[in-house]
């Protein structure tokens, strides 16, 4: 790993959850680790009336998110750390002169030898975001004079493909492209990145990588809760805004994508356009209708327990058809994918939390065991994303015995078995990214709008098409029963269970 240079972190929100929750954890587990620089600095700024010592007790001293980390550390080494976060209050408002945060800046900058170099992390608001970046450039802490100049802006990122665009050219009205890093916390996840490698390292599996081997490809996101206190947001967002425009499209754009001409940032960013780029656009309603389902989980009794639906969450329309679940199908048009189907389906209030990827081999062209069952049982290639991150093979095997009874065996690899090897959280590792100026994990301008415009047909036609129907399914199922008819030749969804090798039946309930 290339060496670090000197640099100051400034948190937007710093008085908000997620920087409590995921952000200062992960900035302990680096300093932890040995991996921040020399001279480093956090200064955080928000609305809140907070001084430094305030900010470090709330942040790192009595943090619920840090006290089983910091109880196995020294108390200087604690001490030590906790002296390089600093706190600014804005005041009421974010759109305001920025010319005393400026003299902040510039004190910590001389104080702590950061050379200049400023990261700004926008844990605010989306709304927000063109106005700091403009106050931000009008106390000149955009210009990259003498030291780099870095903006984090977490999702979403627009609301549709206009929003995005405009939010694009108010980020670049500002500030450059290769100065924005749009994180995007999936992509930090070591097996997202482990696609990569898993395709282009391993000749055993490139050469099959196409519309000649394999048979379709299923990406599953599943989540136990429901919406819980965040009804307000997802009534206004959904399924497919929150999770399959972002998340889970770049995840595809990783098994999609063309094999980069090198490992550099903008080579792996060019494929992920392309492959973005080339997904078939659903121009019709009927053919949205046809291939994409929505649904939402409704109010189910579990063993004398009542479990809310969704319209009965705080904050959430009593009438609203908002989709806590939506699958989709689609193709790609290109040569490697032309004809094979793709199904992404996400929901919440389901059997287990998991992410994974599976791509579905074809069947031998010629059964020479037909009496044995084991062709209908394909070949799979499972990557869990989360959790116990790892990769399944499932192939056939011959059982012991005479004849030739083939049953299917599993090859598993988990990352937690590397124990030379440390996994790190997500976050560790994106704002380790932007501290060494490697964009290849972040989303650029064009990449997140080749997304919205492969999403924009779908969510207009849900929107306003009155034929489109929002299907209800109980707490602790798979989603609507009907979902399972969406892939072709009775292969059905995987139903992961918690471990890589669980495979469920259709329905669960817990």
């Amino acid at each position: 790993m290339k060496k670090i240079p000197n640099q100051m972190l400034i948190i937007f929100g710093a008085s908000g959850d997620l920087t409590t929750r995921k952000l200062i954890p992960a900035i302990f587990d680096l300093y932890k680790d040995g991996h921040l620089p020399e001279s480093f600095a956090v200064l955080g700024v928000s609305r809140s009336q907070l001084s430094d010592k305030e900010f470090r007790d709330k942040s790192i001293w009595k943090s619920p998110f840090l006290q089983k980390a910091i109880a196995k550390q020294e108390d200087e080494f604690i001490k030590t750390f906790a002296e390089k976060f600093h706190y600014h209050d804005l005041g009421s408002e974010y759109d305001r002169s920025y010319d005393d945060l400026a003299q902040k800046i510039a004190e910590l900058n001389e104080q702590y030898q950061t050379q200049g170099n400023y990261i700004f992390y926008l844990s605010t608001p989306p709304s927000l975001y063109g106005t700091i970046a403009k106050n931000l450039n009008e106390a000149n802490l955009s210009q990259e004079n003498g030291g780099f100049r870095r903006l984090i802006v977490e999702k979403p990122f627009g609301y549709d493909l206009e929003s995005a665009k405009k939010l694009n050219e108010t980020l670049h009205h500002y500030f450059e492209e290769k100065q924005v890093y749009r994180i995007d916390h999936y992509l930090g996840k070591e097996t997202v990145q482990n696609l990569l490698v898993t395709r282009f390292s391993n000749s055993i599996f490139e050469p099959l990588w196409n519309r000649r081997y394999i048979h379709h490809v299923e990406i599953t996101n599943a989540e136990t809760v429901g919406v819980e206190k965040r009804g307000g947001y997802y009534d206004k967002s959904g399924a497919l805004r929150d999770m399959f425009q972002s998340h889970l499209l770049q995840i595809v754009s990783l098994i999609v994508m063309e094999p980069p001409i090198s490992a550099d940032a903008e080579e792996i960013r060019d494929e992920k356009v392309k492959a973005l780029k080339s997904l078939r656009i659903m121009k019709s309603d009927e053919e949205i209708i046809k291939n994409t389902l929505r649904g939402q989980y409704v109010t189910t009794q579990i063993e004398g327990r009542t479990h809310k639906g969704y319209r009965e969450e705080e904050g959430v329309n009593p009438e609203s058809t908002t989709e806590t679940f939506a699958a989709i199908k689609f193709y790609v048009d290109n040569w490697r994918w032309k004809g094979v189907p793709f199904y992404v389906r996400t929901g919440k209030a389901m059997p287990t939390k998991v992410t994974e990827a599976v791509i579905h081999f074809k069947t031998p062209p010629h059964e020479v065991f037909m009496s044995q069952d084991a062709y209908r049982k394909d070949n799979k290639l499972i990557i869990r994303i989360q959790p116990n991150e790892g990769i399944l093979i499932k192939f056939g095997v011959k059982v012991p015995g005479l004849g030739f009874h083939v049953d299917q065996a599993n090859m598993e690899f988990y990352y937690s078995d590397l124990e030379s090897a440390q996994v790190m959280d997500a976050y560790e590792r994106l704002l380790l990214d932007a501290m060494q100026g490697d964009t290849t994990l972040y989303a650029r301008a064009d990449e997140v709008e080749a997304a919205w415009r492969f999403v924009d047909p779908i969510l207009k036609c849900w929107e306003n098409n009155p034929a489109v129907n929002t299907y209800g399914y109980s707490v602790g199922t798979w989603g609507p029963r009907n979902s399972d008819e969406m892939i072709e030749d009775s292969f059905g969804w995987r139903n992961p269970g918690d471990h890589l090798t669980d495979e469920t039946g259709f329905c669960i309930l817990c």
